[in-house]
């Protein structure tokens, strides 16, 4: 009976094991085919992909926009900043220093050369430094930080308005405005830089260094060049103060006389104060006939304007001189925008109306000078280009005459550069019979009450003009303007402005230099009516 009993058992277990082992077969084997299973359904889900992907239609290349190119520069910059700064710190000094030649100063200073005349540097219009003494309070922080010159245009991204009011002068007198107070920047300082990198005097000042220039030999005679030459005295003592420290200079430096080196608009800035330097009081500075024989060596002038400057016409015109338009070229719709409210060159050109030293700079001698509306002194004289070298590969014989240069630099018609304004290029080089003259008519101004009937909406009427836009586009209708005309035209343009400048400027020619009239003050700058 136990041998049954464990012969049931054996065979228990034994079967136990079976199906054990069975079920174990069969779960592999379920296993198996749910792998094979997903297999199957991952790889017809990857085929309906790629059928759904195969129907959609192609992107189209995204279209390439002003932004992009904008990312892309400003990506371009920033790499190539990174670079050469990863450069200068990384690479030895000596791979990266330039060998640098002597200096004129060092030079001279080799050759034995030292300071002996005192020397007095005279800057031209725009780049002496101006700093705020008083102002409006939208001005608040500014006292005594520039305004303008030596890296503080900052000012114009941050309060471009503020600034713009005030560095301009009264309408009427041409001196400050009620509440502002800006003045000249003092001292070698405030001439030395225009900007960060554009230096104006600071290396011929660093050159004079070398020699032995310094504080007690050198000096720097700034002024504000907004205000007519006769005003700088006026309103500052600018005159009396510069011939104050010229006879201090000639004094303290062993009774050597003084070395002037104006620049630009100084120069007729210095030969104003030539004139009233001598003069008796209360007009001029009543230093006597002797005073400039007894005080001053020598008179160096550089980029004198002495006959003018054309490009301060299109400045009083447009606010558009030559340096302004390559900005405006690049950006035309930013400084005009109407949806920005900026109007910039309207602004500018408001403010620049204010500045009576740029009518010292318009052209003087009327045509005698720079010719009539057919004639003009380059006509038929050109310059012998074969000698130049950049032109040696279009001009190859000597004997070249002027249809020869003209058919080298592609220039088929000469213009006539006495119209110093010529609306549109025909206007530039038809001959004056074709052109419609200036009528006289056109430059009387009519009444104030007569012109505020006729006013239309979205003309701006201001003190600093008082033209239509139907006069704007009367003036420019195919005319052409000499230097004689350009001068009515202005009166006609910017009334005030010429009534207040023309009382401290004349642009003509002299008949008779012993005419009494030429004893004023408004003579003193213009070589052609002074002695």
């Amino acid at each position: 009976m136990a041998s049954v009993l464990r012969f049931r058992k054996l065979c228990y277990v034994e079967s136990a094991v079976k199906c054990t082992s069975v079920g174990y077969e069969s779960f592999e084997i379920d296993e198996k085919l749910d792998e094979k299973e997903e297999d199957v359904l991952s790889a017809n889900h990857f085929a309906l992909e790629i059928n759904k992907k195969r129907k959609q239609p192609k992107r189209q290349p995204k279209e390439w926009r002003c932004l992009d190119s904008c990312c892309w520069i400003i990506g371009y910059l920033c790499t190539t900043w990174w670079l050469l700064l990863f450069c200068y710190h990384c690479l030895p000094v000596t791979l990266l220093r330039v060998p640098e030649l002597p200096g004129p100063g060092v030079r001279l200073k080799r050759e034995g050369l030292t300071a002996l005349h005192p020397v007095v540097l005279v800057p031209g219009i725009v780049t002496g430094g101006l700093e705020l003494w008083e102002g409006r309070p939208c001005a608040d922080g500014l006292f005594r930080k520039r305004l303008w010159g030596g890296g503080s245009f900052t000012q114009i991204f941050k309060r471009p308005l503020c600034l713009l009011e005030h560095l301009s002068l009264h309408y009427e007198t041409g001196l400050d405005p009620q509440g502002i107070r800006v003045r000249a920047v003092p001292g070698l300082v405030g001439a030395d830089y225009f900007a960060p990198g554009y230096f104006v005097w600071a290396v011929l000042i660093e050159n004079l260094a070398k020699i032995g220039y310094e504080g007690k030999n050198l000096h720097m005679a700034a002024y504000d060049w907004r205000l007519s030459f006769q005003n700088t005295e006026i309103r500052d003592h600018a005159l009396t103060r510069l011939k104050s420290k010229i006879e201090l200079m000639y004094i303290s430096n062993g009774y050597k006389k003084v070395v002037a080196v104006p620049h630009s608009m100084g120069v007729i800035y210095f030969l104003h104060f030539l004139k009233w330097v001598e003069t008796p009081p209360p007009m001029g500075g009543g230093g006597g006939p002797g005073w400039c024989a007894k005080h001053i060596k020598a008179v160096m002038n550089i980029g004198p304007a002495f006959l003018g400057v054309p490009k301060a016409v299109s400045n009083l015109f447009s606010a558009e001189g030559k340096d302004v338009s390559y900005i405006r070229a690049m950006a035309p719709g930013v400084f005009d925008s109407e949806i920005l409210g900026l109007q910039t060159f309207e602004r500018v050109m408001r403010m620049a109306r204010t500045w009576d030293s740029i009518v010292s700079l318009l052209p003087k001698g009327g045509e005698v000078i720079w010719g009539n509306m057919d004639r003009s002194p380059e006509e038929g004289h050109v310059c012998d280009f074969s000698k130049k070298s950049h032109s040696k590969t279009s001009l190859t014989t000597n004997n070249i005459n002027n249809s020869d240069v003209k058919r080298g630099f592609l220039v088929k018609d000469l213009a006539n550069y006495g119209r110093i304004i010529s609306f549109g290029k025909p206007a530039s080089v038809l001959h004056s019979s074709k052109l419609p003259t200036a009528d006289s008519k056109e430059f009387s101004r009519t009444s104030t009450s007569e012109n505020f009937n006729n006013f239309s909406c979205g003309e701006a009427w201001t003190e600093y003009d008082e033209m239509s836009r139907q006069s704007i586009q009367n003036v420019a209708a195919d005319k052409a303007y000499t230097t004689t005309t350009l001068l009515d035209l202005l009166r006609f343009v910017a009334p005030k402005m010429m009534r207040r400048a023309e009382a401290h400027f004349s642009h003509g020619i002299a008949e008779n230099l012993d005419d009494p009239k030429y004893n004023h003050y408004k003579y003193w700058s213009n070589p052609l009516e002074t002695k």
